[in-house]
């Protein structure tokens, strides 16, 4: 049976590992950044996750280029998530095109998109103490975990009863 694997950049509150984290528990996941893992490695994953913070409007670049550096496959020969949190949490669907478009262009079919607030202090807003501090929170992990047992249950119903039941 292949694995699960989640590639996660989070860098300055480490707001996206604690989504990969709660997601990683439902998909029995491993989780690394994308500097970490060699490409030759993806052929041993089912699903693959991608989480970033977004920084200046998108996805960490170190993200965007382990993607575009990926060997393309055909397409939906690859299954895969994004996920991602920001401070302006309103903007989130602008912020997933570029690496859904990535993604769809190296072979995977993504089957979805999950956002949540986080804590942001980005230029001006460390003056004020920032935004979203407690955030996620709970209600945002809890909708993370959902949001995985959605995934597991498109992937192959008979797992995703396995590892909920």
């Amino acid at each position: 049976m292949k694995k699960n694997l989640i590639l996660c950049k989070s860098v300055h509150h480490h707001n996206t590992w604690k989504v990969a984290e709660a997601m990683a528990r439902v998909l029995d996941a491993e989780i690394v950044s994308p500097e970490e893992f060699p490409y030759t490695s993806l052929d041993d994953h089912d699903i693959v996750g991608f989480g970033s913070g977004i920084y200046y409007g998108g996805v960490h670049p170190d993200l965007m280029e382990w993607v575009r550096g990926l060997p393309s496959a055909p397409l939906g020969s690859r299954k895969a998530f994004v996920f991602s949190t920001s401070g302006l949490p309103f903007l989130w669907r602008l912020w997933h095109r570029p690496l859904m478009a990535e993604l769809y262009r190296k072979g995977f079919t993504v089957m979805g998109e999950f956002h949540c607030p986080g804590f942001d202090t980005w230029g001006p807003l460390w003056l004020t103490g920032g935004i979203h501090r407690s955030h996620p929170d709970s209600h945002d992990l809890e909708r993370a975990i959902g949001f995985a047992h959605n995934i597991l249950r498109q992937s192959s119903p008979e797992r995703a009863f396995k590892v909920a039941g």
